[in-house]
């Protein structure tokens, strides 16, 4: 199993797995919280028969990744991305951010630029900025996010729980769209990821993107369900695609915040027709 290091933690390196896999114009795959690169599980197969080479990788305290105590912060997450696209010496590549994943797109973008990144793509993403300020009147009051810090420190394993709940709208796309044997999988998944990191990502999701997703300036599609619960298309997708110069949105009616597993059917095709049509206009 491949794993690349990223730094150190006292005496033990801190090594990320990913998976490499396919041939042809690079697609990076940037997971959500609090899963790993397998959750990509339905677009991973689509990617690779439509001729795309296919990088999926587990974030630091995640999936197969060390599980360090530091480095839980969107400027380390996008310095994390950069180690790996220089450790495999990728170029001209996409980068696909779910979630938590959208945070890293825009800040490896703001951060580094858009060398070497042809197109970008941004489904349920955290940005642009979740926190209500003065400046940002149409965030969601730090109270809500200390409620679910506290939740995660007393017993992470309820709160994902009831997480997965909304992450699904399993009161609505149980047996229909997701099973309860796919919720049970992704409660799995969060059980085995780091405390520290369960509970260090919550602050980072309303970090403030605005000023990453105006240095954009590649082909971007931004994709949301307009039933997120999690993330509110209001407040996330349609202000990141406004914010952005040229973003083609994509809404899907229904959806919940995992679009990519309950509305595969839906995101594959959009997402591989963009891709696509972003190599030719590049190229061109």
């Amino acid at each position: 199993m491949p794993h690349f290091n990223v730094g150190h933690e006292n005496s033990a390196n801190i090594e990320l797995y990913y998976e490499d896999h396919g041939k042809g114009n690079p697609v990076i795959l940037i997971h959500g919280y609090p899963l790993n690169g397998a959750s990509w599980e339905k677009q991973v197969p689509v990617l690779l028969s439509t001729g795309h080479r296919v990088i999926t990788y587990d974030r630091r305290g995640f999936g197969k990744s060390s599980q360090p105590t530091t480095g839980y912060n969107y400027d380390t997450f996008a310095e994390d991305l950069h180690k790996l696209i220089t450790h495999l010496g990728l170029r001209e590549f996409a980068l696909v951010g779910f979630s938590m994943g959208g945070g890293e797109v825009a800040r490896y973008i703001g951060k580094y630029g858009s060398k070497g990144v042809s197109k970008a793509v941004i489904i349920s993403g955290v940005p642009p900025y979740l926190l209500k300020t003065q400046d940002n009147p149409e965030g969601v009051d730090g109270s809500v996010f200390e409620g679910i810090e506290k939740a995660v420190g007393a017993d992470r394993y309820a709160f994902f729980t009831e997480f997965f709940k909304n992450f699904y709208n399993t009161d609505v796309l149980l047996n229909k769209r997701v099973s309860e044997q796919a919720v049970q999988a992704s409660w799995n998944v969060a059980a085995f990821s780091s405390a520290t990191a369960s509970l260090a990502c919550v602050p980072t999701w309303h970090e403030d993107f605005r000023k990453d997703l105006a240095k954009i300036d590649v082909p971007t599609l931004v994709m949301h369900g307009d039933a997120d619960r999690i993330l509110p298309i209001g407040a996330a997708g349609m202000r990141t695609a406004k914010l952005i110069n040229g973003a083609k949105l994509f809404v899907v009616n229904g959806g919940p915040h995992s679009i990519i597993w309950t509305h595969a059917d839906e995101v594959n095709p959009e997402l591989v027709a963009f891709l696509g049509q972003a190599a030719a206009k590049h190229a061109g």
